[in-house]
């Protein structure tokens, strides 16, 4: 059927697609290209944590607008296999994160940061296109993404101190870790795996493989 709405023969669709799931992939793939060449390539802003936000409602819209495709996109998961075609919107969130990372304002790094958003995302969005057009709870969206966004931003000064402190430390060993990461000019290797051991024990309940310094480190040793 598709080589007779293409108006070509088998032989030359398996030429440019191996297979049936090949075909899908390059379509996933494709559709996936336009929603991020739409979101335009993210540049240094004034207000990244604005750009996030903006950035979570954009997805979220996508899908309901192409609930089918969506579903095609996150919905088939296969254990052990992240999906390639959503690696440039997850890379371009991480970058995002790194820039609120230099500017102090993550308390995790943006690593698990994206993590997080991300699968909350997807969640709320799978979630509403589930439920009757109708029916829809629209501000599901907006309070999950409250909800995760002030888990991995850092507080602001209605903290009590004490928690406030703390926190604060653990911003700052984020931000410079992220900032050293971006440019480690002047340090040796030695003096950037040293740096490392000092903030990972800085952030306390951060793994060393989770901190932005960790490929730093590892190319040192």
């Amino acid at each position: 059927m598709v080589c007779q709405l293409a108006g070509v023969t088998a032989p030359t669709l398996y030429h440019h697609f191996a297979s049936k799931q090949g075909l899908i992939d390059a379509v996933m793939s494709h559709g996936f290209s336009q929603y991020v060449s739409a979101a335009g390539s993210p540049e240094l802003s004034p207000d990244p944590i604005q750009d996030l936000r903006e950035g979570w409602d954009r997805h979220v819209l996508f899908g309901l607008e192409h609930p089918s495709f969506y579903a095609l996109l996150y919905g088939r998961v296969e254990p052990g296999r992240p999906c390639a075609v959503t690696a440039p919107a997850l890379a371009a969130l991480i970058q995002l994160l790194n820039e609120i990372a230099r500017r102090a304002g993550l308390v995790v790094t943006p690593t698990d940061a994206a993590a997080a958003i991300l699968a909350s995302n997807v969640g709320v969005t799978l979630s509403l296109i589930a439920q009757p057009e109708m029916e829809r709870d629209h501000l599901l969206s907006s309070r999950v993404r409250e909800a995760i966004l002030s888990a991995v931003l850092a507080p602001d000064r209605t903290q009590p101190a004490r928690v406030e402190t703390r926190r604060w430390r653990e911003t700052a060993a984020i931000a410079l870790s992220a900032a050293l990461e971006h440019d480690p000019h002047g340090l040796t290797p030695g003096e950037r795996t040293l740096m490392h051991e000092l903030l990972v024990r800085l952030t306390g309940h951060y793994s060393g493989s989770s901190l932005a310094m960790e490929s730093t480190s590892s190319g040192a040793r």
